[in-house]
């Protein structure tokens, strides 16, 4: 069993079971810190804090130094007298602003789905389609430093900008996460032994054609979840895993958050809301020889047609181009060889992005 571990004193006086990525989140703000910064219209900027480095817009400049070494939630003001407040981003807030090949998994979605597939601490989880990173690090954080997180990647680019992500999440490599490149039929066997895996989590194309090796590595009981982004993938997917015979039968969802805008007595929905991203299916792991119980609802009339092709354009695939690939993985420090040019300006503002995985 692990032992306990060791407990320290931060600079602030709190105390810290030496957590990957606790001392990141707590006291003064120090050199290397990522730092959002709201102005006073709401607009958002992330910057990365460096010793006689400067933050400049079209209206005036402030030095880094004038932050380092004050407390989160400090307020600085820049050479035209606006003021922005400074505190560390949340990992809603760095996820939507971080560098990114693929599409990001909305924080709405990655809370369901570890809230949904009970992705617990000391969990054994197994992620495919790894995109940028922003799942991994919600899993990471649910599963803990003594749980054990392995994400698949068929693209090599894409688990170069993932690393660089986490990584600069947590200050440095997480100990729970091992990251793969390949598919995940011919990775998860060598991987997981059959029966010894809690939760797999599947952001793919075609989860369906996973499903027989997820069957093998999950144990009984175990959670699969699932996330795809159009009605046509989650129909096929379905339909596939009352097929398989293995699992029970299936649940489907979304998720839509609306904010408010509060102003005195002007209390109203924002006009602009997170509408659909992306459909989550659960499904759980039948023991081995049991048959899922009989389905005694009829389907409507025209609900199974007709077998047709199934092709990537059907199901909503979009296409990255390798010119915004290579930007990002030298953003993230994970270039190839070839790609390494001048430096990016970390000083500089961030953008608050919205997207769907």
């Amino acid at each position: 069993m692990p032992t306990e571990p060791q407990v320290r004193a931060t600079s602030t006086g709190h105390q810290t079971g030496g957590a990957t990525g606790a001392d990141q989140r707590r006291g003064l703000l120090r050199t290397g810190d990522k730092v959002q910064l709201t102005d006073p219209r709401g607009r958002l900027h992330t910057i990365t804090l460096a010793p006689g480095a400067t933050f400049h817009t079209h209206r005036g400049y402030f030095a880094h130094d004038d932050l380092i070494g004050r407390p989160e939630g400090s307020v600085v003001r820049n050479t035209a007298g606006i003021e922005y407040l400074a505190l560390r981003p949340l990992l809603s807030d760095y996820v939507l602003s971080m560098p990114r090949g693929a599409a990001v998994v909305y924080p709405k979605d990655a809370g369901q789905i570890v809230a949904m597939a009970d992705i617990f601490p000391g969990a054994r989880v197994v992620e495919a389609g790894v995109g940028s990173g922003a799942l991994s690090m919600s899993l990471l954080r649910a599963v803990g430093d003594h749980g054990s997180l392995h994400s698949i990647e068929r693209r090599e680019d894409f688990a170069d900008i993932a690393r660089g992500n986490v990584e600069t999440f947590f200050g440095g490599p997480h100990p729970a996460w091992e990251l793969s490149v390949g598919d995940l039929a011919d990775v998860l066997p060598t991987i997981a032994e059959p029966g010894t895996v809690d939760r797999v989590v599947l952001d793919m194309l075609a989860p369906w054609e996973n499903l027989g090796a997820t069957a093998v590595a999950l144990a009984p009981g175990g959670v699969l979840v699932c996330y795809v982004a159009t009605t046509t993938q989650l129909s096929r997917l379905a339909e596939d895993v009352r097929a398989d015979g293995r699992y029970a039968e299936p649940v489907a969802w979304e998720s839509m958050v609306r904010g408010w805008h509060l102003e005195g007595l002007a209390v109203r929905p924002q006009h602009r809301m997170i509408g659909h991203t992306g459909f989550l299916l659960t499904t759980r792991r039948l023991a081995d020889g049991t048959a899922p119980p009989e389905r005694k609802r009829r389907p409507a009339k025209g609900a199974y047609p007709e077998e047709s092709q199934w092709l990537p354009e059907d199901l909503g695939e979009r296409p990255v181009s390798e010119k915004k690939i290579r930007r990002v993985r030298r953003d993230v420090g994970h270039g190839t060889p070839t790609d390494q040019t001048a430096p990016t300006d970390q000083s500089g503002p961030g953008v608050q992005g919205d997207s769907t995985d």
